[in-house]
């Protein structure tokens, strides 16, 4: 393929926007290369700006679950965009899908609506910190959840791409009241909470982790962070900026049957659009301004563009009761068979799937955490990545990132991915 086009754009970037990017992942950093521009993606593909068109399965990591512009969200949003773009007042718009979550999520009695995942995740570390007047919090190495500075202490994903999981500008005394713990690794949650009696206000975790690649919660991880905090009188967040409604209706909460205190949102719920949000029980968020002590606020927090895409595409999921079932498939399909194309290669690999998130680490052993993803060869996915690229497949541009697979996935685009990954030869 020809990249001229996105090759000029980059440069022309470069000269106006730090990196040429405005989030790092893009830069091609981790696998070399330009990056490539896109201008415009419907269903399955996406476009870029030099009429190259790819399978994606990346899917604006995560959010676009239905595939792109999907016609329904598309005409919902703009009859919204007729009623205005932004009020920076309340609407019922914010009521009807704040209502539908409630009802349908368990463990959740309210929901604040802010504009990213980052913002959610700052949010529900400080509401923590506030309904538990303490100051220390647990996070997991690989797992990441935003670029506020608490959690940019051994960060996953871009982080882990750009070798410098310890970001400048992260002060001392902000570091200090992050603890670090493996990820499925109890025990070193359990030492943590014993040398810091009484001072940890949070544990904060991915339930299905997916900024080392896509790592599954193993040997009652999940249910016994549940049995710690109870104990130590913490509150467990789970971040589901990823995972809530694209695993389930009910998010990782539903699948694994573990009832987390705080939950962050993201991607799913805005349809395409910028959303986030944190929920809670109520005596939790009720600790939030303007009824209780906890200041959080935000100008877009609730915009009618978001909320409408956001509703509808929750809408469209949950009347299709066989949503999860199909997208899981397809997802079930993709990595049974490249498993078998790769193993018909001897090309040593692990694949590691939860519904419609997927990773193929190049390794032959288990990938349980942050450091046997870190082992995996990386070179050798970089390869993999262009190879497909050049063929009209579009992977996330690093190894430490998850695919998101969209329900526009049928089974020509499946015939035609498996068909390049066939011809792939690594020496």
């Amino acid at each position: 393929m020809l990249y001229q086009r996105s090759s000029a754009l980059f440069d022309e970037a470069y000269q106006y926007i730090p990196g040429g990017v405005n989030s790092p992942v893009r830069a091609f950093k981790s696998v070399g290369g330009v990056p490539i521009f896109m201008k415009s993606a419907k269903g399955a593909y996406m476009t870029d700006a030099d009429d190259n068109t790819y399978i994606d399965y990346i899917n604006s990591w995560g959010p676009a679950i239905l595939g792109h512009t999907h016609p329904e969200v598309l005409e919902a949003i703009k009859k919204q965009a007729e009623n205005g773009f932004s009020y920076g007042t309340p609407s019922e718009l914010e009521t009807e899908i704040a209502k539908l979550i409630v009802e349908n999520v368990p463990n959740i009695d309210q929901i604040r609506m802010v504009s990213s995942g980052t913002e959610a995740c700052m949010s529900a570390i400080r509401l923590a910190r506030g309904f538990t007047g303490r100051d220390k919090i647990i996070k997991f190495e690989g797992c990441y959840h935003g670029h506020s500075d608490s959690f940019l202490i051994k960060a996953g994903s871009g982080a882990a791409t750009f070798g410098n999981p310890n970001s400048p500008g992260v002060t001392a005394g902000t570091a200090k009241d992050t603890l670090l713990a493996k990820y499925n690794d109890n025990e070193q949650v359990a030492d943590l909470f014993r040398h810091n009696p009484g001072e940890i206000a949070a544990v904060i975790v991915e339930p299905v982790a997916g900024n080392m690649g896509c790592v599954l919660p193993e040997n009652n991880f999940l249910q016994n962070l549940r049995k710690l905090c109870d104990e130590n009188g913490a509150l467990l967040i789970f971040d589901e900026v990823m995972t809530g409604f694209r695993l389930a209706f009910g998010g990782a909460q539903e699948v694994y049957n573990v009832k987390a205190d705080l939950v962050t949102y993201g991607k799913v719920i805005g349809g395409g659009l910028p959303v986030g949000a944190f929920a809670g029980r109520n005596e939790i968020m009720d600790h939030l301004a303007p009824k209780g002590a906890v200041y959080q606020a935000g100008t877009l927090s609730g915009n009618p563009l978001a909320m409408r895409a956001g509703l509808t595409t929750l809408e469209l999921i949950k009347k299709d009761e066989n949503f999860y079932q199909n997208i899981n498939k397809t997802t079930e399909t993709l990595d049974f068979e490249i498993g078998k194309i790769l193993n018909s290669k001897n090309i040593e690999h692990r694949i590691n799937r939860k519904g419609s998130m997927m990773s193929v680490f190049f390794h032959i052993n288990s990938v349980s955490n942050f450091d046997e993803a870190a082992k995996a060869n990386h070179s050798l996915f970089n390869n993999f990545f262009h190879f497909l690229l050049e063929k009209g497949i579009y992977l996330p541009p690093s190894g430490y990132e998850t695919w998101f697979i969209s329900d526009a996935i049928k089974e020509k685009e499946i015939d035609s991915t498996l068909e390049v990954i066939r011809k792939f030869e690594y020496s």
